[in-house]
């Protein structure tokens, strides 16, 4: 799916996730877009005759749904109808540049040609540099550990100004969204800002080249250099060092000798040699080719190459799918394969009622068609490379690996946490924590105050879980359906957690 549909399906799956209690979006609202789009996506199919797949569906589903809410809350229809990111800057940055190169010779004399120019010379070793930044960034892999900054989250999401009077799921809805689609849409940021980066340093050098043949057209241009602490002979040997690239791709350019350099110094006294206003156009030549090959050209390609992978990736955005979100909506509609919830239970072993409760709650949480795949119990301080040493943490068809505490346990870090961070480090989508709650109950009975020595111990094992970066979820397994919406919402949006 293209750029537009993703941000509409990230768009609603982060607003059914937020309408915990339906006040939104009605049952009847969300059994209706399902319907129609299963209906829509197959005629879409049979238009362009293909096979109708996950992707028609949820297209279709987010149109229905974000037209709704459209109808119904003015304030919201103008937000998702308007465009993310900030779409001006892509072309302002390139045109300034061109104009700030255009206007470099207002910072050196306008009426002549300065050898050892200082804003030319800035300007190929700034890119010089930045050739072997790119350079150490694709070799070294450490260079490319980067994380999300605030600017790339402006480009991605604009203002992110939420519109006022807006019920609060919707609200909440939008902050997750904008929270999540400024990191999903990150990779396309960084190749249009490459793109941007890359297309305003050519701009720039392009100016300054445009420049320099502008105002000799008009002006007699006196050429010489000046230096303190370099003779004619260092300046000699620096200009044929910084115009052999383009003296060797056009050979047509003129040379120059030392007794040129020596002759072209600007002098400072009596009887010194005068500046010259001959062969100004040969110096001109030099540089402007030079700012070619060395800037101009290097700069295009890479905003090229920048340009391919933005292209790529808005027409093809990374989604995936296999969130259980997705899957619950795949399993709806009959596409798409059964999710997998992988339990790993700490010294709690289920019986067969509990095992049924988390049968029910994987059904509520990831579809009907969802499975369970139950491992051996992690025995109380056994470490966690001894006890999964034969587990596969990475298999592909796990859509959601959780580990299930007993509530009527208290949270030590040196086993428990243990635990998480062990996983947490080896389970490519992350790790949730079910807090089953029943044993808790079981053994508390009728005694007062119960359900708020529950929901203390449900605070404290949440603050555990928040340390270790993992999210966690309060489930009753003899009472599946107590909890489930909580497990839903959570394990749809681990990446908010």
């Amino acid at each position: 799916m293209n750029e537009q549909v993703a941000r509409n399906v990230v768009l609603v799956r982060a607003i059914e996730t937020a309408d915990v209690g339906h006040t939104v979006l009605s049952d009847d609202d969300r059994k209706y877009a399902t319907r129609s789009a299963r209906e829509l996506a197959a005629w879409q199919a049979a238009d362009a005759h293909v096979a109708a797949n996950q992707h028609h569906f949820l297209q279709q589903r987010a149109e229905l749904i974000l037209k709704r809410l459209g109808e119904r809350t003015p304030a919201f229809g103008a937000f998702y109808k308007s465009a993310p990111g900030l779409k001006g800057i892509w072309l302002a940055l390139p045109f300034l540049a061109f104009v700030f190169g255009a206007a470099l010779d207002r910072i050196a004399d306008p009426h002549r040609v300065d050898l050892l120019s200082a804003p030319l010379l800035g300007i190929i070793g700034w890119n010089l540099l930045v050739y072997l930044g790119l350079l150490v960034w694709a070799i070294v892999p450490a260079a490319r550990k980067r994380k999300g900054t605030p600017l790339l989250q402006r480009l991605s999401t604009g203002k992110a100004a939420l519109p006022r009077k807006l019920p609060a799921p919707l609200a909440d809805g939008i902050a997750h969204y904008l929270a999540s689609w400024s990191a999903m849409s990150e990779p396309l940021t960084r190749a249009r800002l490459s793109r941007t980066f890359h297309l305003a340093a050519a701009g720039f050098a392009l100016g300054a080249v445009a420049s320099l043949y502008a105002r000799g057209l008009l002006t007699q241009y006196v050429t010489g250099w000046e230096s303190t602490f370099l003779d004619a002979q260092q300046v000699h040997a620096l200009l044929s060092t910084l115009f052999t690239p383009a003296q060797t791709v056009f050979p047509f350019l003129q040379g120059f000798s030392l007794g040129e350099i020596e002759q072209l110094r600007f002098g400072t006294g009596t009887g010194a040699a005068l500046p010259t206003v001959a062969g100004g156009e040969r110096w001109v030549h030099l540089y402007g080719a030079t700012l070619l090959l060395l800037v101009i050209v290097p700069r295009l390609l890479l905003a090229t190459v920048a340009g391919f992978k933005a292209r790529r990736l808005k027409r093809n955005f990374p989604i995936d799918l296999d969130q259980p979100y997705y899957r619950k909506l795949a399993d709806s509609v009959g596409a798409g394969t059964p999710a997998v919830l992988r339990v790993i239970p700490y010294s709690y072993t289920l019986d067969e009622p509990r095992d049924r409760g988390l049968w029910a709650i994987a059904a509520a949480a990831l579809g009907g068609q969802a499975r369970v795949q139950l491992l051996p119990a992690v025995a109380y301080g056994v470490e966690p490379k001894d006890a999964l040493r034969d587990t596969a943490l990475n298999e592909a068809g796990v859509t959601v690996t959780a580990v299930l505490f007993s509530l009527a346990a208290t949270p030590e870090k040196e086993n428990h946490g243990a635990l998480l961070d062990y996983l947490a480090k080896r389970v490519p989508r992350g790790v949730a924590v079910l807090l089953d709650e029943s044993p808790l109950v079981e053994r508390g009975g009728d005694q007062a105050g119960l359900d708020v020595r529950v929901a203390e111990r449900i605070a404290l094992w949440r603050q555990f879980c928040g340390f270790h970066g993992v999210s966690s979820h309060a489930v009753n397994l003899l009472q599946p359906d107590k909890h489930a919406l909580e497990l839903g919402a959570g394990l749809a949006l681990p990446e908010l957690r």
